[in-house]
């Protein structure tokens, strides 16, 4: 396989992922920027808004919408991050925890589920997409 081959057969699979997820949360009647923003909150981390931002690769102005409404609701709240003064840690309230499962738990089955059909071998993908990442990420800053 050449280059040009690999990386057109791995783009077209990545967006059939991406749009498996923007399918589920369309059915879930979820807006798939909430969607993502409280799957990156429910581990259980303290995570800033910027971290979301460079870590999901979403826009600030979205990950700030769906804070600020999720605030508003009682589901998150917003801690300083120490010695730093306008950064904030965006954790889950118990109330916002609940919240947060009761949208995901049905990603999570179907994900658990799949995530039992793969191989070892299949589970290295996580590895391998890392390697690829970096590699490309060497690429853009030459």
């Amino acid at each position: 396989m050449d280059a040009k081959t690999f990386f057109y057969e791995f783009g077209r699979e990545f967006y059939k992922i991406d749009a498996y997820y923007a399918q589920f949360a369309k059915k879930s009647g979820v807006p798939p920027r909430l969607l993502w923003v409280l799957y990156a909150l429910n581990d259980g981390e303290a995570h800033t808004q910027k971290e979301i931002c460079d870590t999901w690769i979403l826009p600030r102005t979205t990950v700030n919408t769906v804070v600020k409404e999720l605030k508003e609701q009682g589901y998150v709240i917003l801690t300083p991050v120490k010695g730093k003064k306008r950064e904030m840690h965006v954790i889950l309230t118990d109330e916002g925890k609940v919240y947060a499962n009761a949208k995901l738990a049905r990603l999570y089955e179907i994900e658990d589920r799949v995530f039992h059909q793969l191989t070892e071998t299949d589970k290295q993908v996580i590895e391998h997409l890392k390697t690829l990442v970096s590699a490309l990420e060497r690429e853009r800053k030459k």
